[in-house]
């Protein structure tokens, strides 16, 4: 069995649920996936309910890109939690097209790659909205906050961060189990003061509170009183910044890193409930090049 190309990316979480006003953002976490392209079939079987990764093959070839001559599998090792709005299929898309890229000597800049990925997701069902603010995430670290009603991924983006430092935060995330059903976009519309809060806090620089208003618009857009009685624990037990992301089901909290204890007493009041997982990350933080100007 051969590899015909690799390609990696990572997970993120929201700040910004773009179904709610039209605009996204979403922030890389240390979530690593990689996917290899083979020629043979993998003695792993590969899970893809959504049909995601065939979806990412069709707006490959929609896009006049060539594909290597050999009968094609997948391979994929993901550490971010599916179905829980931590970008899971953004992620495996990203990391998939750069398997193709490889396998093909084929060369693409990044806004590209975040075209074709949410071409194919939107192919798949897996997104509302194509989710360019995600596979932005899974790309280049940081975040941005992107109109998705732009032409394309470059011209969508208006602002960009290297997001909080990793150096300076913790970030746990709460997984609650599968999501049951996925929202539609109808479900947001009575909950756009939460993100036009979110909106003019990323306009401000402040990302950490932009997560935390979004959290209380989805909830709200879920009809999930256990998720907000869920975020508003973190904020009695130290948190500076929680809120769901995506479209559920998960928590993400942010906890200052110079303080060991409120990071132990969040992990312990959360691994009470029954069927949660708690997880530790971090953020992955954009790397802007310097200006000559």
């Amino acid at each position: 069995m051969a590899v015909l190309g690799s390609g990696s990316s990572n997970g993120g979480c929201s700040l910004l649920h773009a179904a709610g006003l039209g605009y996204g953002a979403s922030l890389a976490l240390d979530l690593p996936v990689k996917v290899r392209l083979l020629d043979k079939s993998p003695k792993k079987e590969l899970v893809d309910p959504d049909g995601l990764l065939a979806a990412v093959i069709e707006a490959w070839s929609n896009s006049s890109l060539p594909l290597p001559d050999n009968e094609l599998f997948w391979s994929v090792k993901s550490k971010v939690p599916p179905r829980q709005g931590l970008k899971s299929s953004a992620a495996v898309s990203v990391a998939a097209i750069r398997a193709l890229c490889a396998a093909t000597e084929t060369e693409l800049d990044n806004s590209q790659i975040v075209d074709l990925s949410a071409a194919a997701q939107l192919a798949a069902g897996v997104s509302l909205t194509g989710s360019y603010d995600d596979s932005w995430a899974a790309v280049e670290g940081g975040w941005k906050l992107v109109d998705i009603n732009a032409q394309d991924a470059r011209s969508g983006v208006l602002l960009e961060s290297k997001g909080p430092s990793s150096d300076d935060w913790n970030v746990l995330l709460i997984l609650r189990g599968d999501r049951e059903e996925r929202p539609v976009i109808d479900d947001f519309t009575y909950h756009q003061q939460a993100f036009s809060q979110a909106l003019s806090a990323l306009q401000e620089g402040k990302d950490l509170v932009a997560l935390t208003w979004n959290g209380r618009g989805v909830v709200g857009a879920l009809n999930d009183p256990e998720g907000r009685r869920m975020t508003n624990d973190a904020f009695v037990n130290g948190a500076r910044a929680a809120g769901m992301s995506g479209s559920g089901p998960a928590i993400v909290i942010f906890a200052p890193a110079i303080s060991k204890p409120t990071l132990e007493r969040l992990s312990k009041w959360y691994e009470r409930f029954g069927e949660v997982e708690v997880i530790k990350t971090t953020v992955i933080n954009a790397v802007f090049e310097e200006s000559d100007e």
